[in-house]
């Protein structure tokens, strides 16, 4: 896949003399308290999303199948804006116990946890020498490739909404997929059920992982605190990667490039452009310093923008700049995404500026890297 990272981020280098300004560490502390409060976030509405998959597993039906399927999407929101706390080994992803491959694992064989059409047996589910437990689900996530995911985010949506088949719509699972006795569809239905339940507790419990590693006088956050230096260089690492090689990259340019829905990041419930605004909105936050709570309170303090601001104020206005006019292309994405990278499309445009806006994010971003004498590792495929 091309990329977009220029090669002058790999030439520099810390050169020891560089001091950062005393604004550098209130804004570490502040980012402490934004990662805290949208994991505290995320985990309420997993919770929330976890009690509505029990209620609806005991008692499936139309609306309550609606029911999980709005509280899934109402869980996305605080989670896609966490996003840009990744990339740089924190809980989320350190390769010791970070769950970020089991909550948010993407693409997705749909096989390798239920039917498809033309594979009625195929899937976890369908296999009843597989026990369905946590610890097994665990177990099989990625098991045999990388696209084997089995639990996180989108196998709750794939179970929800199953495969998606319409060019302007999404997916369109009945919810007598988990209706036991004469009225249920497709086999094992009493299984299917307890995927879901289980993939939600699962939910759960990683959320609560992260929310304890960030929570105050967490060990995790206390040395994140200390280190102000390193801790500035994991932050905006996190903030260009997303920006550039992730969003920009593997969601945005390959779905566009390859112009097919399965390549969307949450093709199952045409869910994708709320990924591509909140993603964004997430670097926004970190930015600015400030994180609007699901309740309505906001959460604010020094933002990067500030201490980059001190060291070079056209900086600073340039990287506002650019981080508004992605979300503003962002948001200017129409519904559903599968239309907008379909092959001729006139939407191809507006994905097609995204990208572009992200990149120049992304390069805008290494600009403040430098400023600070930074070589921060950046991949590149």
């Amino acid at each position: 896949m091309l990329r977009f990272v220029p090669l002058v981020l790999f030439l520099a280098a810390c050169n020891g003399d560089f001091e950062f300004p005393e604004t550098a560490s209130d804004a570490v502390a502040t980012y402490s308290e934004i990662v805290s409060a949208s994991y505290e976030d995320s985990l309420s509405s997993a919770q929330d999303l976890d009690a509505t998959l029990e209620a609806f597993v005991a008692a499936p039906s139309d609306s309550g199948l609606t029911d999980a399927k709005d509280a899934w999407l109402d869980s996305r929101e605080p989670y896609l804006q966490t996003e840009v706390y990744r990339f740089y080994d924190g809980p989320i992803d350190n390769p010791t116990d970070g769950p970020e491959g089991l909550l948010n694992a993407w693409p997705l064989d749909e096989n390798h946890i239920d039917y498809v059409e033309g594979e009625d047996t195929a899937g976890i589910i369908n296999d009843i020498t597989q026990t369905i437990d946590g610890v097994s689900l665990e177990s099989l996530n990625e098991n045999g490739g990388e696209k084997n995911v089995a639990t996180g985010y989108h196998a709750i949506e794939f179970l929800l909404w199953g495969q998606d088949f319409s060019d302007d719509g999404p997916g369109e699972r009945p919810f007598t997929d988990f209706m036991t006795g004469e009225q249920g569809t497709a086999a094992n239905q009493d299984r299917r059920g307890q995927y879901l339940t289980v993939s939600g507790d699962l939910l759960v419990k990683h959320l609560s992982q992260l929310m304890d590693a960030w929570t105050v006088d967490a060990p995790y956050r206390t040395n994140f605190e200390a280190d102000t230096e390193g801790s500035f260089e994991n932050i905006l690492t996190g903030m260009i990667i997303l920006s550039g090689f992730e969003t920009g990259g593997e969601r945005l340019q390959a779905a566009l490039d390859s112009g097919s829905q399965e390549d969307e990041h949450s093709c199952f419930s045409d869910n994708t452009h709320r990924d591509m605004i909140q993603d964004i909105q997430g670097v926004e936050n970190v930015w600015q310093g400030s994180y609007t709570r699901v309740d309505g309170s906001v959460v604010s303090g020094t933002g990067i923008v500030d201490v980059v601001a001190e060291l070079d104020q056209d900086l600073a206005d340039r990287v506002t700049a650019r981080i508004g006019e992605s979300l503003s292309l962002a948001n200017a994405l129409e519904t559903p995404f599968d239309l907008e990278i379909a092959p001729g499309s006139p939407g191809n445009a507006r994905v097609q500026a995204l990208v572009d806006s992200l990149s120049a994010q992304e390069e805008v971003l290494t600009e403040v890297f430098l400023a600070f004498e930074l070589a921060p590792d950046i991949p590149t495929e």
